[in-house]
């Protein structure tokens, strides 16, 4: 894959000397769904700000399709959509019309064919006529997504896609942008949902107090940071570990029915084997074992934690 946007050495210090972003460098391949997770003031809508030429950098620069975006700025913009975090659509304008002005907006000649393909892949095609204030939150949320594809980009930047929307909506929002992905459309969204990039993104992006921690493909992220845990229901309680198992630092719960071992899965120190031996020579028997992987929520807070 090659890459579609491009962001060198981007940094952003505002008035006060507040460094919202510090040399932020970035490659997002084509065709790829990119999650861009942070806390609160991390530098996320900063960033796409910037990209989208809604925001001003201090130093370095974007391209997006090879146009630099601030010498370039139409063409490069063309290329873009954007579904900002908060609702903004005129209440009292039908959805179709509000789309349409939008298609307006970026030179696009009128082409009732893309406005019924754009409504009908959001589910908005029967509510074309409806005004937008009658609408649910959900369905508001997708005229800004509809909004943001008209003019047929090939890039689309999703701030907070499906904040403020219930579960069932937001995995239908889910959908919508994996068939936006698989249209052939570059997705990059930021969250606060961490199961939203956990279910979605090819790749990860961690960013803290302005600076870019990590970058990493999901799958791989989860297997190279995260950590295992083994859970043994014991056939008696105990009352504290033995003296041979201190060392491999375990921990009792459920009063001592539960005995919990966490290791490192890319380190490979799982010796389970080794363990379930120890026990037996021990005489401590169990009659149930699980084991789960850290979730992608868990190595997030563990990377915060380390940046801070």
């Amino acid at each position: 894959m090659r890459p579609i946007i491009r962001i060198d050495r981007l940094r952003k210090v505002y008035k006060g000397g507040l460094v919202a972003l510090g040399d932020v460098s970035l490659a997002i391949d084509e065709g790829e769904i990119f999650a861009l997770l942070g806390p609160n003031g991390a530098g996320k809508t900063t960033l796409i700000g910037i990209a989208c030429g809604l925001v001003n950098a201090t130093s370095g620069r974007v391209e997006a399709g090879g146009h630099d975006i601030v010498r370039d700025y139409r063409a490069a913009r063309r290329l873009i959509g954007l579904v900002p975090q908060e609702i903004a659509t005129d209440s009292f304008e039908s959805v179709i019309s509000t789309v349409r002005f939008s298609r307006g907006l970026f030179g696009c000649p009128p082409d009732p064919a893309v406005l019924e393909r754009v409504l009908r892949q959001l589910s908005l095609w029967e509510k074309r006529d409806a005004k937008i204030m009658t609408l649910s939150g959900g369905m508001k949320r997708r005229v800004m997504i509809a909004k943001a594809l008209v003019h047929e980009p090939r890039i689309l930047f999703l701030d907070e896609p499906s904040a403020g929307v219930d579960v069932e909506l937001r995995r239908g929002m889910w959908d919508t942008v994996r068939s936006l992905r698989d249209a052939g459309v570059t997705i990059i969204l930021t969250t606060h949902y961490i199961e939203e990039a956990e279910e979605m993104a090819d790749r990860i992006g961690v960013i803290n107090k302005g600076e870019l921690i990590l970058v990493e493909e999901k799958t791989a992220l989860m297997r190279k940071l995260g950590r295992k845990e083994l859970r043994l229901q014991l056939g008696e309680a105990l009352a504290v570990i033995p003296e041979p198992l201190v060392p491999w630092a375990l921990e009792l719960q459920d009063d001592g029915l539960t005995l919990v071992y966490r290791f490192e899965t890319a380190a490979g120190q799982s010796r389970i084997d080794e363990l379930l031996r120890e026990l037996r020579q021990l005489g401590i028997g169990f009659h149930d074992l699980e084991t789960r992987q850290s979730s992608l929520e868990e190595i997030f807070m563990s990377l915060v934690r380390k940046a801070s």
